[in-house]
């Protein structure tokens, strides 16, 4: 069985105690904290030491995983790279003491004006300053194939430059398909040696507006993506991510039984 978590965009409302209740009910084994965006969950860079040992034990007493820490940090404008590499290396800090073992992260747009291959630049020698920390810490910081870099042969770039093992991927594969223009096997097999996390979600292929639909129903092959995560033995979290969608009680309990019956015609194939 494949391992399961949501990210706090689902109940932003909600506070800890609520988040581990639903995901206990709905068959979630992880949780992804969406941070500095006015959740309730309570995780963000300003929490104390005791505030640190409530959650941790929170967590512990509800067999749920505090699997990732979302965040917002992007290095691709050079007005603002660092100022993002400070208060990534404040997540990290972050993240050790949660023992949260990655923080999603993005590479940013390309700045108006600039050049893809400066940009990449950039983007390479940000991640290479923040490697080392990371490291430390036990963290690995997962890029998001998000923005700009949605398709995976741009991703694959940026890592084979920074080579580092502390810097991985999050494999969103609606982005990798509506924006990257890549198949689900094609956007595995190019970024498979760096995949630590997957985002999932349904939805149109509309290049203009992103809607979210129930997994099943949208464009985005959720069967084939989970075939090949099965095929090659992946044993992360695959994280629902639904920004400003239904009510948690709708659409939780009905994306996780979508996909566990896709695990079973897949496992009796």
């Amino acid at each position: 069985m494949m391992n399961y978590a949501f990210v706090s965009f689902s109940c932003p409302d909600a506070d800890l105690l609520t988040v581990l209740r639903m995901a206990q009910q709905y068959g979630y084994s992880g949780f992804e904290a969406r941070c500095d965006c006015g959740h309730r969950h309570g995780i963000e860079l300003d929490i104390t030491p005791e505030q640190i040992i409530d959650i941790k034990t929170a967590f512990q007493a509800s067999g749920v995983k505090l699997q990732c820490i979302s965040v917002s940090c992007r290095y691709s404008n050079p007005v603002t790279v660092q100022a993002n590499i400070t208060e990534t290396i404040a997540y990290i800090r972050l993240a050790q003491a949660l023992e949260v073992p990655f923080i999603r992260i993005f590479c940013g747009y390309i700045p108006e004006g600039a050049g893809r291959e400066e940009t990449r630049t950039l983007i390479v020698e940000s991640l290479r300053s923040l490697a080392a920390s990371a490291a430390q810490a036990g963290v690995v910081l997962a890029v998001e194939t998000h923005d700009d870099w949605s398709d995976p042969l741009e991703m694959a770039a940026i890592m084979s430059a920074v080579n580092h093992p502390s810097i991985g991927v999050v494999w969103d594969i609606m982005h990798t398909y509506r924006t990257g223009k890549t198949s689900m096997e094609e956007a595995y097999r190019i970024l498979q040696p760096w995949i630590h996390h997957v985002h999932i979600h349904d939805g149109s292929l509309d290049p203009d507006t992103l809607v979210f639909l129930p997994i099943g129903t949208g464009d985005i092959d959720h069967k084939e993506a989970l075939r090949i995560l099965i095929q090659h033995k992946y044993t992360g979290f695959l994280s629902g991510e639904w920004l400003d969608w239904e009510p948690a009680s709708l659409h939780l309990p009905r994306e996780i039984e979508a996909m566990r019956g896709y695990e079973k015609e897949l496992l009796t194939e």
